[in-house]
């Protein structure tokens, strides 16, 4: 059971942390648009910060906080037996 939720939350993990990188790389690409006048998405990405990229740098942060807790605990676990 563990095994299966551990590998659950690092493909979550995964791919969130992409998501992340995706909107990091769009956030610097449309800067570098606004700059230069071109439209890149810059008011769309404004738009979508607060509903998908904010909760989305918040799951990664709790989910690699909570993947580095339970293995420390279940190290500590397995070394008391």
């Amino acid at each position: 059971m563990k095994d299966k939720f551990f590998n659950w939350l690092n493909t979550f993990l995964v791919a969130d942390v992409f998501l992340v990188l995706f909107a990091f790389a769009w956030l610097a690409i449309a800067v570098l648009g606004r700059s230069l006048d071109i439209p890149l998405g810059l008011d769309l990405w404004y738009r979508l910060w607060e509903p998908v990229f904010t909760p989305a740098i918040g799951l990664l942060m709790a989910g690699a906080i909570l993947s580095g807790l339970t293995s420390w605990v279940l190290k500590r676990l397995d070394r008391a037996r």
